[in-house]
């Protein structure tokens, strides 16, 4: 019926009902076509229903990488202090699975969401309507619609600028961006912290070496090689997140560039394995199972009544090693 209409299964679900949060139109072509396909509901499936145990759904873009895995573990050990069970879903950086994630939750009756933004997503339709239908939901590291909904992010800025600077007291001169699409907040975060560095600095901005692309590991490579085998290549590279850090390290060892007497390099990245790459990779850390739970904690708020708006910023921690200083 949802797709007959062109509407949210949620949304058929509730004029069936005969919810108030549906207008009494649509309540009446969803009762009309029911009636014309024989639609029958299923007490038994009701009553399973509820006697459900206590839900909350999460999407995630990328579950695979030890950051969304790590915000998933605090949200997961959040949530079972108060009896809820998680259900989480990877949309695969797609806006589309995002959005068919946040409508099979609202089938499932979640009591709440947390989200993190696919890259591709620029349509925020989805979660206006579920601001309009009431259901708590909290973002996480990229989001939207702060005036609706709470969020709990890093300070990429601060993060990126202390960074920067490192790099430029150490001995970088040339220090380049690698990044994801503008259009996310997280990407404006931690550029504005780079280029906050620069001006610090008094380093005029050079365009060529801010690259702001797809979160992609091939993407970032060819980037990276691209700038490196240029006429003025950068001697310093900040990484936007895991997947684009270790697509850097590779690009600049596949030249037979030293690390960092060639080109430094720092990532965003929470991963053990910064620590076992040779050099040992300088990081930012993201304290992503603090940024789960506090999330989650957010989220519990909301569903027990609490409709103040949040914005919370966990603080991230650059975690010095071998990669990144040209003078010791």
């Amino acid at each position: 019926m949802a797709e007959i209409l062109g509407v949210s299964i949620a949304t058929v679900s509730r004029a069936l009902r005969g919810s108030h949060e549906v207008s009494e139109e649509m309540r009446a072509k969803v009762k009309a076509l029911a009636k014309e396909l024989n639609y029958r509901p299923n007490p038994f499936a009701q009553s399973l229903r509820k006697e459900a145990p206590r839900m909350i759904g999460v999407v995630v873009p990328n579950l695979v990488t030890h950051y969304y895995s790590s915000v998933l573990d605090g949200i997961e050990e959040y949530a079972r202090q108060f009896g809820y069970s998680v259900f989480s879903c990877n949309s695969h950086e797609d806006h589309v699975r995002e959005e068919q994630a946040i409508d099979n939750f609202i089938s499932m009756h979640v009591e709440g969401i947390i989200a993190c933004l696919a890259q591709d997503t620029v349509d925020y339709s989805h979660f206006n309507e579920i601001y309009e239908m009431g259901i708590p939901l909290v973002f996480f590291a990229r989001t939207c619609l702060p005036d609706m909904f709470s969020h709990v992010v890093a300070d990429g800025d601060v993060a990126a600028q202390n960074a920067t600077r490192h790099f430029l007291e150490t001995g970088s001169k040339r220090v380049a961006f690698v990044g994801g699409p503008n259009h996310l907040d997280m990407v404006k975060r931690r550029k504005h912290g780079y280029l906050e560095a620069l001006r610090e600095f008094h380093i005029p901005i050079d365009r060529s070496i801010v690259v702001c692309d797809k979160i992609d590991y091939e993407v970032a490579r060819n980037a990276t090689l691209r700038m490196l085998q240029g006429e003025n290549p950068p001697d310093a590279i900040l990484a936007f997140n895991d997947i684009i850090t270790y697509a850097a390290f590779e690009a600049i060892k596949s030249l037979g560039l030293r690390i960092p007497e060639d080109v430094a390099i720092i990532g965003f990245t929470d991963g053990d394995s910064a620590a076992y790459v040779t050099p040992r990779l300088t990081a930012i850390m993201d304290q992503a199972r603090i940024q789960g739970m506090r999330a989650c904690e957010l989220l519990l708020r909301n569903i027990n009544g609490d409709k103040k708006i949040y914005h919370e910023v966990v603080p991230m921690i650059l975690k010095i090693r071998d990669s990144s200083a040209k003078q010791i």
